[in-house]
C-alpha cells in the first residue's frame, strides 16, 4: 500500500526522492513486523520448553 502511495507521489510530483522516501518506511514497517513475529515464535518456543521440561 505504501509503495502505491509512493509511486502515485511520483507520478504527481516528479520527486524520486518522495518514492525512495516513502519505499524505506514501507522495508521499515516489514522489518518491525518480522522482529514482532520473531520475538512472539521465540516466547512460544520457550512456553514449549517449560512445558516439556515438566
Amino acid at each position: 500500500m505504501i509503495k502505491q502511495i509512493a509511486w502515485n507521489t511520483f507520478k504527481n510530483t516528479g520527486s524520486i526522492d518522495s518514492y525512495l522516501e516513502l519505499a524505506k518506511v514501507e522495508d521499515i514497517e516489514k522489518n518491525m513486523n518480522k522482529d514482532k513475529e520473531t520475538k512472539e515464535i521465540n516466547s512460544i518456543e520457550k512456553n514449549i520448553k517449560k512445558d516439556i521440561e515438566l
